[in-house]
C-alpha cells in the first residue's frame, strides 16, 4: 500500500511538475534574439542582396548608355568610318572590340549576351523606334535577324543600338525587372537597351 501511495504521490507530483515547465519555458527569453535573427536573416539578406543588384544593374545600363553615346559620336565625326577605304575604316570585329573596351569593366562582351545594330537610312523616319522581339511578344527574346553592321558615310543618317542580356540573380527581384523569358515559363533577363539616332557631320 505504501508503494501505491508513492506512486500515486509521484503521479501526481509529475503532473503538476509539467504545467510548471511549460510556464517556465514560456518565461524564458533565452536566445530570444537568436531565434528572431534566424527568422529575419534570410528575408533581410535578400532585401541587401536585392538592393545591390539593382544598383549594379542600374550602373551596367549608364555604362551601356555611355558607350552607345561615344562610339555613335566617333561615327558621326568620322572617326569610324565604314568600307570608304580610309585609314579610320573600322570592320564589324573592329566596332565590336572598341565598343566592349568602352564596357568591360562591368559587363561581358560574350555574343550571347551583347548584340549590337549599326545602320544607315536614308531618312530619320525609317530609323526603328521599338525593341525587335522574336514573335512581337513582350516579354520575348531579342530578335536579332534584321541587325547588321553598315554605318553610312558623310552626312547620313544612321542608328547605333546595343542589348544587353542582364542575368538577374536573385529572386527577389526577378520578377518585377526581367523583361525576357528565359528557357523556363519565369522571366530570365533583364534586357538593358541603348540607342542613339543621329546624322553625320559633312566630313571630308
Amino acid at each position: 500500500m505504501a508503494l501505491e501511495r508513492d506512486d500515486l504521490h509521484n503521479s501526481a507530483g509529475g503532473k503538476r511538475r509539467r504545467p510548471r515547465l511549460f510556464r517556465r519555458f514560456g518565461r524564458n527569453e533565452d536566445g530570444t534574439a537568436a531565434i528572431e535573427f534566424a527568422i529575419l536573416a534570410i528575408p533581410f539578406f535578400m532585401l541587401i542582396f536585392a538592393t545591390i543588384e539593382a544598383c549594379i544593374a542600374y550602373a551596367g545600363e549608364q555604362l551601356l548608355e555611355n558607350a552607345v553615346d561615344t562610339m555613335g559620336r566617333k561615327i558621326r565625326t568620322g572617326q569610324i568610318t565604314y568600307n570608304q577605304g580610309k585609314t579610320t575604316d573600322m570592320d564589324e570585329g573592329a566596332f565590336r572590340t572598341a565598343f566592349c573596351g568602352e564596357i568591360s569593366i562591368l559587363l561581358k562582351c560574350d555574343p550571347s549576351l551583347l548584340n549590337l545594330d549599326v545602320r544607315q537610312f536614308t531618312t530619320f523616319a525609317q530609323v526603328p523606334k521599338g525593341i525587335p522581339r522574336v514573335g512581337g511578344a513582350a516579354d520575348g527574346d531579342l530578335d536579332t535577324s534584321k541587325f547588321a553592321y553598315n554605318p553610312g558615310g558623310s552626312g547620313s543618317i544612321n542608328i547605333v543600338r546595343a542589348y544587353y542580356h542582364w542575368d538577374v540573380t536573385t529572386d527577389l527581384v526577378r520578377p518585377y525587372i526581367t523583361n525576357v523569358r528565359g528557357d523556363s515559363d519565369s522571366p530570365q533577363y533583364y534586357l538593358m537597351v541603348a540607342t542613339a539616332a543621329f546624322q553625320n557631320e559633312d566630313y571630308p
